[in-house]
């Protein structure tokens, strides 16, 4: 089946903000977490440091309209090299005022709001933040009753 999803790298938070994710949307992990010392080893590669062997290689959880945010840590140990920037919001579309305010003051606990949510000139409720993990997410209700 086609869909799209969202795909996420954190600096070895990845267990933590996906809990606080599925905290907010629910759901359960679609297929659990998978860390990286369950993939087998390649070849010629040293072997894992128990840290690393640990931490998050995928997880997957559905958001609203059946969207799916993904995640994996990043570890440096394994050539990645992460860097938060501001290129990419996730953009939520509740169907409620209700919904939108709900969704982003839990997003916001411990994060920062960029925008309040407020009326905005396109007839939406709008808002915007980024969340404790440096996530940025838009809250876009087009329809707010």
């Amino acid at each position: 089946m086609a869909r799209v999803s969202t795909y996420l790298n954190f600096n070895g938070c990845t267990e933590e903000a996906f809990a606080f994710y599925r905290g907010i949307f629910g759901g359960e992990f679609n297929g659990g977490i998978h860390r990286f010392k369950d993939a087998p080893p390649a070849p010629g590669q040293p072997p894992l440091s128990a840290e690393t062997a640990n931490m998050v290689m995928h997880v997957e959880l559905v958001l609203l309209g059946g969207h799916v945010l993904m995640g994996t840590d990043a570890p440096e140990s394994m050539g990645f090299s992460l860097t938060a920037g501001n290129n990419v919001h996730i953009n939520l579309e509740p169907d409620t005022r209700l919904d939108a305010e709900r969704l982003f003051q839990a997003l916001a606990e411990g994060g920062k709001v960029e925008m309040p949510l407020q009326d905005m000139f396109w007839g939406a409720y709008f808002g915007s933040l980024r969340d404790r993990f440096g996530i940025q997410w838009m809250v876009n209700c087009p329809n707010p009753a």
